[in-house]
């Protein structure tokens, strides 16, 4: 079939989504952790027998882009013929998936009458992959500290289970039960995604079905170059710095060129730092995901990624840096350089895309984990993961967003305070947006968040927080937003602030103050209303004194 009607086309396209869409549906609500049920840090793709993207739902945007380099990977490693059906492969390699390793990446080869047709992959967060703290360690030096490290490995043949590999994972982790009920949520998952396609297969039959595809990937890839092309050809370039990689105090430096010919684009990420002692490295798989969330954001925006996205876009970064890094270098914390990555792309395109660009956002996931016993539960042994939330870089068309989650992380979210404090012996006394955190601008930017959490027994934290050091910086002359602060309070009264930290030891009654960074300002902060600044004044998001001091603004008390 040559040829095929729109209205089919565009039938088949939203097919493609929903599948994806109750793939995911079904990974969340059949999960164990909270920190997939409720932070939803997973994300699943639909895809064709040789790879390519069919459909993907919401999810964690520096997932998406990569889960069909891991089938490649085992392709090519392996060869085509190696998947068979009834199989189920699991891989968490950060040399290969390119994240930590509690990020668990599941693939099920989807075959019909006899053939492969596709992929069903998802990729979620696990709690505890055997590290030597819970969770992720902060002050991890090497691979081998950071759990279990798997290459691609079946973990079904012939639609069973082979017992004895997935009794290794669940011996290695601290909460194996709850793993192995996230590992059958990703499994029931790829069976979604796997009866799903198929029955698509029935109702239009093999020839309509890629038909449409290819048309899709045409109509895409025409749209993305055709975007490139309204940018002027040249070589861009911005740097940053993060504040260090968790065991040296240094700052660590991530150097972007955006070179532009055409219709293609090239982001080169030469000059960045080596890699590092300390947990913020990356394969670099990671890396090619993080360059096409940063091209999403400037190029056809609003359109769905699939198979024909991002060919028009080649990523490169030496090895053995911090975006292509080779064994042991640890990889725990990998996200801080991609996020500073993503930003730094728009950043050197806002003089050719000023209608598109915004400011930097906050930059990181500002991640704290809390773990010990719960007395309410015999002592219970529980962890507590969560991102906070940050401010998001004001742009041509508006302020920007308050309290909102980091760039990678997507449909991420923090945990609500009802579900926390079931769930864990915490208290959240407080949470709330930290006025005059945004940047001034003639669109501000966006504000962080505050959030106050009390022990209610003894307890072990670590913290990552981020962009200390090298805030979130504006565009056309909007000013920075505020850097990111914790404040821990001992129960005599005594007070210490931290950013990083690896299991901390703390008595019950510790209070806790996390308050994140703001995004930048976008434009003059002279340019902007006074109306607009009256309102942020009585919305509770700016002082009546940063009102005068950043805007030349002076409102009355009442």
């Amino acid at each position: 079939m040559n040829n095929i009607d729109p209205i089919t086309t565009e039938i088949i396209r939203n097919a493609f989504i929903a599948i994806a869409n109750d793939m995911n549906a079904a990974l969340i609500r059949s999960a164990f952790t909270p920190i997939i049920y409720e932070g939803k840090d997973c994300s699943v793709a639909l895809l064709d027998a040789e790879g390519n993207v069919l459909g993907q739902s919401l999810g964690l945007p520096l997932f998406l882009g990569n889960l069909e380099i891991c089938v490649r990977l085992i392709a090519e490693r392996h060869g085509w013929d190696y998947f068979a059906e009834g199989d189920v492969f699991y891989m968490n390699d950060s040399y290969m998936t390119g994240t930590h390793l509690n990020d668990s990446t599941i693939i099920t080869p989807i075959f019909w009458q006899g053939e492969r047709i596709g992929f069903a992959a998802s990729r979620a967060h696990w709690l505890d992959v055997g590290a030597k703290d819970p969770g992720s360690p902060v002050d991890s030096s090497e691979i081998y500290q950071e759990g279990m490290r798997w290459g691609p490995t079946r973990l079904y043949r012939d639609g069973e289970p082979r017992e004895d590999v997935i009794d290794v994972l669940r011996r290695n982790s601290r909460f194996g039960d709850a793993l192995i009920g996230d590992l059958n949520a990703q499994i029931a998952a790829g069976r979604t995604g796997e009866q799903r396609l198929k029955d698509l297969y029935r109702r239009f039959g093999k020839a309509a079905v890629l038909a449409a595809r290819d048309v899709i990937f045409r109509q895409t890839e025409e749209r993305e170059r055709q975007a490139i092309r309204g940018i002027a050809d040249g070589r861009y370039e911005a740097e940053g710095w993060l504040d260090n990689d968790g065991l040296d105090d240094e700052p660590v430096p991530v150097k972007v060129a955006v070179i532009v010919r055409e219709d293609t684009m090239a982001i080169d990420l030469t000059g960045s730092g080596a890699q590092t002692r300390g947990p913020v490295n990356c394969g670099f798989t990671q890396t090619v995901a993080a360059g096409r969330v940063a091209f999403k954001l400037l190029v056809c925006s609003d359109d769905p990624a699939n198979g024909g996205s991002f060919r028009s876009l080649t990523v490169e970064a030496p090895e053995n840096t911090l975006f292509n890094a080779r064994e042991p270098a640890p990889c725990a914390w990998y996200f801080s350089s991609l996020g500073l990555l993503i930003d730094l792309v728009v950043k050197a395109l806002a003089p050719e895309l000023p209608e598109q660009a915004a400011g930097a956002h906050y930059g990181d996931s500002m991640v704290v984990t809390i773990s010990g016993g719960d007395p309410r539960r015999s002592d219970e042994r529980y962890l507590m993961v969560e991102p906070t939330t940050g401010g998001w870089g004001g742009f041509a068309g508006g302020d920007g967003a308050d309290s909102l989650i980091n760039n990678v992380n997507g449909n991420f979210k923090d945990l609500p305070v009802e579900i926390f404090e079931n769930k864990y012996p915490v208290l959240i006394e407080a949470y709330g947006i930290r006025a005059d955190s945004g940047g001034a601008g003639r669109q501000r930017g966006g504000n962080g968040t505050y959030r106050q959490y009390v022990l209610q027994a003894d307890a072990t934290l670590s913290l990552w927080f981020e962009r200390s050091k090298s805030t979130a910086w504006g565009l056309f002359g909007g000013h920075a937003g505020a850097a990111p602060d914790v404040q821990v309070e001992m129960p005599d009264g005594t007070r210490n602030h931290y950013l990083k930290v690896n299991s901390l030891a703390l008595p019950a009654g510790t209070r806790i103050v996390t308050r994140t960074g703001g995004g930048g300002g976008f434009g003059l902060p002279s340019e902007r209303s006074p109306e607009a600044v009256r309102r942020d004044v009585l919305d509770g998001f700016l002082s009546l004194s940063s009102a005068e001091n950043a805007y030349g603004i002076a409102i009355a008390p009442n």
